[in-house]
């Protein structure tokens, strides 16, 4: 652990001194975090830090103390008495722990301290999502579970005291007439009875416990791995299909905690009880065996049937999952066009066909369940008439009370074989529900689990090299043999016509697509050997339609650095000329905005998606026509702070209003993904025809810095 952590202080010290990150506890816990450690920000005091440096806390946790100067100190000991600790720099490569009591670290040090524990278990959360990477999350759990089956061995034993009182009591009591007898049966009762009722509150307390520990585990498991797919997975898919897909997590964890593990409970008390059927009359348990053998041949026999039906049902249910999220989401839409019956006409369908499906599956499995009843029945009444057909035929070891016990006994045993079959057949529904969630899950991620790139501090220099690309399944590349270059702090525009790859370079520069031929770099390093989280917390990003969360308008914009001080805040809205509209509504700051942001204009969400992106003051940052839907005054609002915006940052403007880019230092034109030229408007207009038809095209005139040679009699029509 310790020198997991050395390994991680390089990083924590570039944290500490870069000025592009935020360095407070939670973010520093994050870079631990991604550095494949469990780390948590926490204010701790003198006594804390005493007790976690007790050597056997010490083995499995590390404790880093982020000074008031902006440094950082490693928690190496403490002496016996607790007076002194021993700390050490983190950033140095030989360990040389100093001395420090509580009154002079209080001078340096405010309780802000970052603490790390010990490594996930390995494999956990790169392990493909099965049933049996599944099974291994619950076996997690296996103290709880060895005490779950302690308690249910009691109680199976527990249940043979019924029936062996009856025996007793037909046999012995009602014979000889014994009341002292009775009254210490009686006794016996009430002892079974008061155990029984205490051993089995706490085996449901126990079984609740480790179901709500393993779904908890599973959830944050799931949705690790759903943040960590990439961009493209969600381009394809419809967010419906997602979350139904996802939802069939609780029909396996139900299915593991639920029906398989009180199966498994259950076998324990067949365990115990077929030993003693097997003492009482070795004939009526072998009737009893043959009855639960035939009952599972009849559910494996219908297995393929209940697989193909649960399949088809499945898939019915996805498409008619992703027909109600797309309406839910796209409710604005379906009311302005008045597509109500449409939706409704397509919702009808799919419901129809999740419904034949449903009843499909339904009848299929209903055949089973019909053949194996009688069996289950059986099992108690069937006993009971071929014990009485044996007694009476002369069977002197199977007396009236031993026949009374083992029918009760052999209704206990029945129970659980019958649940063993159809354990069989719920078997099939939770191998749909695995493949549901798999498809989602078991997907290549963004980032392989543990691989941590490189955290350079950024300063913005990009560089474009025989940039190629194309998307999975394209004929023609998106951008062709792109070549640039961007020096830190310099402002380039990005225009062309739609499909000729603007917003690409921007896609590929935030390395959401990294299957490119050729070398994108920023300050002489390969993109694709940086950091994700590193590299994308210096860049600021607002596109063209931009998503709020449900919160304040404070939860919005901090959502990138959160922690931050209200000043920092306020700088961010003002740059982003968001302040002065968001001091006039009635909650300032504090104002909730609901799903969808209808209490917002377009313009107003677009400002406060550019103080979130400017509040982790980057230094690259991106528009990617995040001026396009705005009305006149709020583009006026933004291109007006685009210059403070700009200041010390690298800037691309992804545009098709010209009149944004005039003030570029270069103006990329693309076409069909080649770049056609690049330099400033002026010398544009001059020698680029594209530029220049799109720039008349746009202000209606013959501008008068056009040379009058490169000015067209007509205005060319509309390119795009």
């Amino acid at each position: 652990m310790a020198e997991a952590a050395r390994r991680l202080g390089a990083d924590l010290g570039a944290a500490l001194t870069a000025p592009s990150l935020e360095t407070s506890p939670a973010a520093l816990a994050e870079i631990a975090q991604e550095g494949g450690l469990r780390a948590k920000s926490l204010s701790l005091s003198w006594r804390d830090l005493v007790r976690l440096a007790v050597p056997a806390a010490a083995a499995s946790t590390v404790v880093i103390l982020l000074l008031r100067d902006g440094g950082a100190a490693l928690l190496e000991g403490a002496t016996p008495d607790g007076k002194i600790l021993l700390l050490s720099n983190p950033l140095e490569s030989v360990v040389t722990p100093a001395p420090m009591d509580a009154v002079r670290l209080t001078t340096y040090w405010d309780g802000a301290t970052v603490v790390l524990t010990r490594t996930r278990r390995e494999g956990s959360e790169e392990a493909a999502f099965t049933l049996l990477g599944i099974a291994r999350e619950v076996l997690r759990e296996r103290r709880l579970l060895r005490d779950i089956g302690i308690a249910s061995i009691v109680l199976s034993a527990l249940v043979l005291v019924p029936p062996i009182i009856w025996m007793t009591v037909v046999d012995r009591v009602l014979v000889y007439q014994s009341i002292p007898t009775l009254g210490l049966l009686a006794g016996g009762v009430a002892i079974a009875i008061f155990y029984e009722t205490a051993i089995s509150h706490s085996q449901r307390h126990l079984t609740l416990l480790a179901a709500a520990r393993i779904d908890g585990r599973l959830q944050l498991r799931i949705f690790r791995r759903l943040v960590g797919l990439p961009v493209d997975y969600f381009e394809h898919h419809p967010a419906g299909e997602t979350a139904y897909r996802i939802g069939e997590v609780w029909r396996i964890r139900e299915f593991l905690t639920g029906r398989l593990f009180r199966t498994g409970l259950d076998l324990v008390t067949v365990a115990i009880l077929v030993p003693v059927l097997f003492f009482l009359s070795p004939s009526l348990t072998w009737l009893v065996l043959a009855c639960a053998v035939a009952m599972a041949l009849i559910v494996a026999a219908f297995m393929p049937a209940i697989g193909r039906a649960t399949a088809r049902l499945i898939e019915a249910e996805t498409k008619k999952s992703s027909v109600m999220v797309e309406t839910i989401s796209g409710m604005r839409t379906v009311k302005a066009l008045a597509l109500e019956g449409h939706q409704q006409q397509i919702w009808d369908e799919r419901v129809a066909a999740a419904t034949e499906a449903r009843l499909t599956l339904g009848q299929t499995a209903n055949w089973p369940q019909t053949l194996v009843a009688p069996l289950e029945r059986f099992i108690y009444a069937g006993v009971l008439l071929t014990g009485a057909y044996l007694a009476l035929s002369g069977d002197s070891t199977l007396t009236i009370g031993a026949l009374m016990a083992f029918a009760m006994i052999s209704g206990r045993v029945a129970s659980p074989l019958a649940s063993v079959a159809q354990l069989l057949q719920e078997y099939q529904e939770v191998r749909g529900a695995i493949g549901n969630v798999g498809y989602v899950l078991n997907r290549q991620p963004e980032r392989p689990p543990g691989v941590v790139g490189a955290r350079p501090p950024i300063e913005g220099r990009v560089s474009f090299r025989d940039v190629t690309f194309r998307y999975p399944g394209g004929q023609m590349p998106v951008l062709k043999d792109l070549n640039f270059d961007l020096e830190a702090g310099a402002t380039i525009g990005i225009v062309g016509k739609s499909g000729s790859g603007k917003s690409t370079i921007t896609r590929l520069l935030q390395g959401i697509n990294t299957g490119y031929s050729g070398l994108i770099k920023i300050d002489g390093i390969e993109v694709r050997e940086i950091d994700l989280a590193h590299l994308r917390r210096n860049l600021g990003v607002v596109m063209q339609d931009n998503f709020l969360f449900r919160g304040t308008i404070r939860d919005n914009i901090i959502a990138g650095r959160p922690g931050i001080g209200f000043e920092d805040l306020i700088r961010a809205a003002r740059l982003a000329g968001a302040e002065e509209f968001i001091e006039r509504l009635p909650g300032g700051y504090d104002t909730y905005i609901e799903e969808g942001s209808p209490n917002l204009s377009g313009g107003q969400r677009q400002r406060i998606a550019i103080a979130r992106a400017l509040v982790t003051n980057p230094r690259v940052f991106i528009l990617d026509e995040a001026t396009s839907a705005l009305d006149p005054e709020s583009e006026a609002v933004v291109n007006a702070n685009l210059k403070r915006i700009a200041r010390g940052r690298t800037m691309f403007i992804v545009s098709h209003r010209l009149s944004s880019l005039v003030d570029c230092d270069q103006i990329m034109v693309l076409d069909r993904g080649q770049l056609l030229d690049n330099a400033p408007h002026a010398t544009l207009l001059d020698r680029c025809t594209i530029y220049r038809q799109l720039w008349l095209q746009q202000n209606h005139a013959i501008d008068s810095r056009i040379p009058s040679h490169a000015q067209p009699v007509v205005v060319p029509p509309p390119l795009y």
